[in-house]
């Protein structure tokens, strides 16, 4: 009994020595997630007696489980624009529907097709659709492979949404005008300024008028402003946004003009109250003045570059300056990652331990962020490692010299005899 104990503590301890050596290995390789061993013993073998209590001996010990340690590593900048890092929970997702993997490590790139993908080939998976009413890239249903390919002529987006943020003086005159432009963009990539005019009719009280060039439009004459769309606002007792053209106070649609370059017609949005309720236009004591505008539509235009946001937006930058939000990346994340499988080249695959993934967007659903031009860091601490390296050693000698001393007792034992 005492050689088989000894040997379930030789096995055991060499085991652990095994689990270290490989997280050593690994303290440079991009975020790399060590493993943590833990003993348990085996059966313990009742040898009787007048105790009160039960009488047992141990006969082992065995290795209780192996498991990943997911605790954040350090993020390290590397100014490749298509490195990513994870401040948080989740994984990458990776592969196709058919041999989807999990992955933290973030260091991607494109291929000959403009495929984002990794290290070792498997394609980066996300959103790309792009819901035409607002711009926004769609998030909802399975992702797919992300293809962005740069310096290709990427054609143009038209315009579906813009807004203004701006003031209208409460102490504006009946009469007084006040005026706020934004360049928006036809099918053919063709830019256009839109001009709202907003007009004083009386406490709170303003009618808005959305012109385009006349010279721009079918029929319409140089120099004279085409007006596309118009209404009244009011404004409650606290300079709130609170009617639109009679109405509670929502987003306008304004149906697009025939453009004289033979640009299809496409109507788009006047965002004038966001997702929480709150109207992009005041009525306060302060000047009319305008802070800020926005639209969603780009020209035709070569893919400069690229950069990858907090919310894992792949932000695409054209010519001058002027960026689209043309992918997102999906996020998972697992109800117990560590019972997911390593499947090798810092890939994970899921078992009836781990759960299904729970796939969505960074900072949704107790999804981390996301470091853009950054890698995350193995998180092995190298001086955890060795004093497990001591305490794996010393148990081993000590089962060694179990094993010694066993023996000297069974020759001790067999020499009785003489």
């Amino acid at each position: 009994m005492s050689f088989s104990a000894s040997l379930s503590g030789l096995n055991a301890n060499q085991q652990k020595l095994s689990v270290i050596s490989n997280n050593l290995a690994n303290i440079n390789t991009i975020a790399f997630k060590s493993s943590t061993v833990d003993f348990s013993d085996l059966v313990s073998q009742s040898v009787g007696g007048s105790s009160a209590n039960p009488m047992q001996v141990g006969l082992g010990v065995t290795t209780g489980s192996i498991s990943p340690n997911f605790t954040q590593g350090g993020i390290s900048n590397t100014g490749v624009p298509t490195n990513v890092a994870i401040q948080g929970n989740g994984f990458f997702v990776v592969g196709d529907t058919d041999h989807r993997a999990y992955t933290r490590a973030g260091d991607f790139s494109f291929d000959a097709n403009g495929k984002l993908v990794t290290a070792d080939g498997n394609a980066v998976q996300g959103y790309t659709a792009t819901n035409p009413a607002t711009g926004a890239i769609i998030t909802t249903g399975q992702p797919a492979d992300i293809v962005i390919p740069p310096g290709v002529l990427r054609p143009p987006t038209p315009t579906t949404l813009f807004g203004t943020v701006s003031n209208l003086n409460v102490a504006a005159l009946i009469g007084d005008t006040f005026t706020a432009s934004v360049q928006i963009y036809d099918s053919l990539g063709t830019a256009h300024v839109a001009t709202m005019t907003y007009k004083n009719t009386g406490s709170g009280a303003w009618d808005y008028s959305l012109s385009v060039p006349g010279e721009d439009v079918t029929g319409g004459a140089a120099g004279t402003p085409k007006v596309i769309g118009n209404g009244t606002l009011t404004f409650d007792s606290a300079g709130k946004l609170n009617k639109v053209n009679g109405a509670a106070a929502a987003d306008v649609k304004i149906t697009g003009p025939t453009w004289k370059d033979g640009a299809t017609a496409t109507d788009f949005y006047w965002d004038l109250v966001d997702a929480n309720g709150v109207g992009s236009l005041t009525g306060f004591q302060a000047p009319s003045a305008t802070s800020s505008v926005a639209q969603n539509g780009a020209g035709a235009g070569t893919i400069a570059g690229i950069s990858i946001n907090a919310a894992g937006g792949i932000v695409a930058t054209f010519g001058a300056g002027k960026t689209v939000t043309v992918g997102q990346m999906a996020l998972a994340n697992f109800n117990n990652p560590q019972g997911l499988v390593k499947l090798g080249a810092n890939s994970f695959g899921e078992s009836g331990s781990s759960g299904i993934s729970n796939v969505g967007t960074a900072g949704t659903g107790g999804r981390g962020s996301l470091i853009g031009s950054s890698l995350e860091q193995s998180n092995v601490d190298i001086a955890q490692e060795f004093t497990q390296m001591i305490l794996a050693q010393r148990g081993y000698q000590a089962n060694s010299k179990s094993i010694t001393v066993a023996d000297e007792l069974m020759v001790d034992t067999l020499s009785l005899k003489r």
